[in-house]
Order: structure tokens, then C-alpha cells, then sequence
């Protein structure tokens, strides 16, 4: 079944994550997606392992699994864009293509003629998105961005982690890059918006993203804390800011989260966990009153916790509608009934492996489902198919390309 974005052409040239994982999520939605790579290396996280996906043997390959998370659904040409041959060919696939995404350093790509008034000048049709750690403008724009430093940068940092005075007190990144990833987020918005626009005037359009921009925009309920009181937002270690009891707890065996989000569940927790009384006492009675006093309730609540395991605990607050769950390993994750019962986990053909597991795309839409996903290329897999079919180069020339090192 044709994917919602069928009939898409999009010319991917960036790498490692933020960009990858934008062009993945059009693939995914059914686009045909050109991954332009370096000859010889191609995507920086090609080689980022181990891990790597191995063979039928056991063997390592070449496929570093960081590499396989963000590159599902797409093709990949090398080109080397430093010579004339290659800044043309590129050009040339741009003239036919309806996106491109970028991730070099503000007006790298202008000296290989192949930013965004040189491809416009070929197709105005097109919409060019081009991703920077600060974006195209302000006194950062030259600096180079990573996801560690802009998630220090932009505050998240300072959110997370166990406050100072507590053992292993410290500002600690989030296990996953999340400004990478939601960066690529926006960017899929931000090209799904400006294509509909596309449909409506014929016209492309540029599109400026920055991570800082990115993170600072998803600090969501802490920035409005602190753009309301002027007082920065400290960290709380798994502790919430805003609703109490809302964190982890130890249990007899381990922990579990505990996610008390109205009064009415706070009564039900009360009543299953044995506090008498607690639900009453006006210090408790509404989440105001306990994110006000919560160095008063917290630790009735952890006396009650430590009593049970944690799947005693799960059974008796399910029952009572209490929300909470595990602190599950990634092992966990993927045996949880729920995440095998959504088809979460597919495993693709891959010329290499034989097989590589990817994590499907979480949509689930009705008429134009995610179908169809290829895994991620090999370095140059489709380049001859790519060059033939919309190049329309012949076999000479890809050969004397190919000689001459541009492909």
C-alpha cells in the first residue's frame, strides 16, 4: 500500500542523527529518500561501535548499530561533492527531488554551489531544511553543535540528575540524544508544513533549525515554571516539579515509578498503601498542598513502598487505579507483552547480516499505514540503480565516474 508521503523525493545530506532521523521518519511515511554519502566512509556513525550488526556467523560486519537506528527506508549514493562531477550530479537530483536536509556548518555548502539560492536557482519548487547546532543567524551561528553540550547549554542538564547534597549529586545528560532526536522531530514537521504549503502556492521555502533552538523550546513545563517566577527550576532527581507523589520509589526487591497525577488517585493510594489519615490531613488533601509540603509526605510514602515488591506493588495499584509502573532494562522492554503485541521489534533483509532488528516507526495511521521499510543501505548500495534511473547516466558513464573516484 503507498505510503502518505509516496510520490516524495528526498535528497538527504547529512549525517549522524538529527538529519538521519528526520529522513528516516519520511521514509518510514512512505518517501523516497537519497542518503548522499562520502565514498570510502559515508555517515560518520557508520563506524561509531561496537556494537555493530553481525552475520549469519557471528562475524561482525561493517554496520555499526548506531548507524542502523537512524538510516531505515532509504538509499544510499556516494558522491564526493568536492569535485565539478559530483556538485553537478547532485544538482541534478536536486532539480527532481522535492527535499533537501542538511546538517553542515552555517554556508558550507554555498562554496560547492549546493546550498540553498544555488539549488532553488534549479527547482523552486523545493523545500531545503538545513540543521545547525545554533542556526543561520546570531553570534553562535559559526559554532559547531553536539547533543551533549546542547543539552548542558540549554538547560535540560540542570534538570536532571540527583540535587548536590544528595550521594551522586550532579548534573547528568539524558541516556538517549533527545535534542538530536527531537530536532528531527521538528524538522519532519517543519518539511511536512512546508510541502503542504508547496502544494498550495508552487512554491519551496527554507527552513532554519537549530538544537539549541530545539531544546530550549522542549523544556516545555520547567521553562514556563521559570519564566513565571523568575526563580530557576533545580534538579529533583526523578522527583517531579509540579505534582507530588510523582517519582521513584524503592520497594522490598527494586523500584517502581509512582505517577499520583489528581487528588482522587492520591486517595486510592493512600487507602491500598495503608496511610490512614494521610488522604485527610490538610498538608496532603490537594497537589498543591503536597508539592508544598512533600518533604513531609515523601517519606511516609517510602516506608509504605519498602513493605512490598515491586510486582506486589504493580497488582494492588493497578487494581486500585493507581498509575505506576517498572524500571524496566531495555531487555525487559522489548519481552514486555504490550511492546511484542504492537509489533515494535522487525527484523529487515540486509545484504551483510542477513537480518538486522530495527525499532519500528510508533505511528499507526488507518489509511496510509508505515509499510514496506528497507533496511538501512550499505555504503553505495543504489548508487549505480540511483545515477541510471534518475540520473539517466549510462553504464560508461557511471563506469568512468566510478574510475575517476566521484562515485
Amino acid at each position: 500500500m503507498p505510503g502518505a508521503l509516496s510520490g516524495i523525493r528526498v535528497l538527504d545530506l547529512s549525517r549522524v542523527l538529527a538529519g538521519p532521523w528526520a529522513s528516516q521518519t519520511l521514509a518510514d511515511l512512505g518517501a523516497e529518500v537519497i542518503k548522499i554519502e562520502r565514498p570510502g566512509n559515508g555517515d560518520d556513525t557508520r563506524g561509531w561501535g561496537p556494537p555493530y550488526a553481525k552475520n549469519a556467523q557471528g562475524e561482525d560486519t561493517s554496520e555499526a548499530a548506531y548507524y542502523l537506528a537512524a538510516n531505515r527506508g532509504k538509499k544510499s549514493l556516494t558522491v564526493d561533492m568536492t569535485t565539478d562531477e559530483g556538485q553537478q550530479i547532485i544538482r541534478d537530483l536536486a532539480a527532481k527531488s522535492d527535499v533537501v536536509i542538511e546538517n553542515f556548518k552555517v554556508g558550507g555548502l554555498a562554496k560547492y554551489g549546493l546550498d540553498y539560492a544555488s539549488l532553488t536557482a534549479v527547482n523552486d519548487r523545493l523545500v531545503y531544511c538545513s540543521i545547525t547546532g545554533f542556526g543561520q543567524d546570531g553570534p553562535y551561528a559559526k559554532r559547531a553543535g553536539y547533543d551533549f553540550m546542547i543539552q548542558a547549554m540549554g538547560g535540560l542538564m540542570s534538570l536532571t540528575g540527583a540535587p548536590d547534597h544528595e550521594p551522586g549529586g550532579q548534573p547528568m545528560k539524558v541516556g538517549v540524544a533527545v535534542a538530536d532526536i527531537f530536532t528531527g522531530l521538528y524538522a519532519t514537521i517543519g518539511i511536512l508544513a512546508a510541502l503542504r504549503h508547496r502544494d498550495e502556492s508552487g512554491v519551496g521555502q527554507y527552513i532554519d533549525l537549530a538544537l539549541l533552538d530545539v531544546q530550549t523550546a522542549i523544556l516545555a513545563n520547567q521553562a514556563m515554571n521559570y519564566l513565571t517566577t523568575g526563580s530557576a527550576p533545580g534538579r529533583l532527581g526523578n522527583a517531579h516539579p509540579n505534582i507530588v507523589p510523582y517519582e521513584a520509589f524503592p520497594t522490598a526487591d527494586g523500584y517502581i515509578i509512582l505517577a499520583v497525577g489528581n487528588d482522587s488517585q492520591f486517595a486510592s493510594f493512600c487507602k491500598v498503601a495503608g496511610l490512614d489519615g494521610v488522604a485527610d490531613d490538610a498538608r496532603f488533601t490537594t497537589n498543591r498542598a503536597r508539592v508544598a509540603n512533600r518533604t513531609d509526605l515523601v517519606p511516609q510514602v517510602r516506608r509504605a513502598m519498602v513493605m512490598k515488591t515491586t510486582d506486589d506493588w504493580i497488582g494492588i495499584l493497578e487494581t486500585a487505579n493507581v498509575p505506576c509502573g517498572p524500571i524496566n532494562t531495555l531487555d525487559r522492554v522489548f519481552e514486555n507483552p504490550q511492546v511484542k503485541h504492537r509489533g515494535t521489534v522487525k527484523y529487515l533483509d540486509h545484504p551483510l547480516a542477513g537480518k538486522v532488528p530495527t525499532v519500528s516507526n510508533p505511528l499507526k495511521m488507518s489509511q496510509t499505514p508505515i509499510a514496506g521499510e528497507t533496511a538501512p543501505p550499505t555504503l553505495g548500495q543504489h548508487s549505480e540503480e540511483l545515477l541510471r534511473e534518475i540520473g539517466g547516466l549510462s553504464d560508461e558513464q557511471i563506469a568512468r565516474l566510478r574510475a575517476a573516484g566521484v562515485i
